[in-house]
């Protein structure tokens, strides 16, 4: 399993659309940097935002989530709430190639202000707006900057072709368009 680079990278975007809209360079005077990078893709963090809220006294359950747990925002700067956290989506869309597996890590401009992005693997031929989850791990609030970058995006390559892809499974979450909540599929395993 090899680590893909930044050519490989941008020929999967250009030719086969990996990647929408593609940033060919990284982009980086006065904004938390984004783009293509020497071994993955820093992504960017867009305008829309779901704010974890307490207001309701709901139980966080993945099984039986609330809506009302969360106030939607819509700016060019979230503040998110000390120790609590926001969801919200990549302005990029993504097509994985059956062969690659991607992984997310956060920023360290980010990481440093006790700000953590977690985001779970992108499997093979998942296709949609990442949904991201960015926690403020700090006891005072917290600035998120929209259409900035806030995570790098690492491509990993197979040895082989998976038997089975995300599309095959028909993933819960295969071509989500904005933020979206957790999803547990009704009835018998697939």
């Amino acid at each position: 399993m090899g680590i893909k680079p930044d050519h490989w990278i941008r020929r999967m975007a250009l030719e086969h659309r990996m990647i929408e809209p593609f940033v060919e360079n990284s982009i980086r005077q006065g904004v938390v940097s984004y783009g293509l990078s020497s071994y993955g893709y820093d992504i960017r963090v867009s305008d829309e935002f779901k704010i974890f809220t307490n207001v309701n006294s709901a139980i966080v359950d993945p099984k039986n989530f609330v809506p009302q747990s969360f106030v939607d925002f819509k700016g060019d700067v979230c503040i998110i709430p000390p120790n609590s956290f926001v969801l919200s989506r990549t302005v990029e869309y993504f097509r994985i190639p059956r062969e690659v597996l991607v992984v997310c890590l956060g920023k360290s401009t980010y990481a440093r202000c006790g700000l953590i992005v977690n985001v779970t693997p992108l499997e093979p031929e998942w296709e949609g707006y990442l949904t991201l989850e960015i926690s403020n791990t700090t006891p005072l609030p917290a600035k998120v900057y929209a259409n900035e970058g806030i995570a790098q995006l690492i491509f990993l390559a197979g040895d082989g072709v998976c038997e089975q892809s995300y599309r095959d499974k028909k993933g819960k979450y295969q071509g989500q368009t904005g933020v979206t909540l957790p999803r547990i599929e009704q009835g018998g395993e697939r």
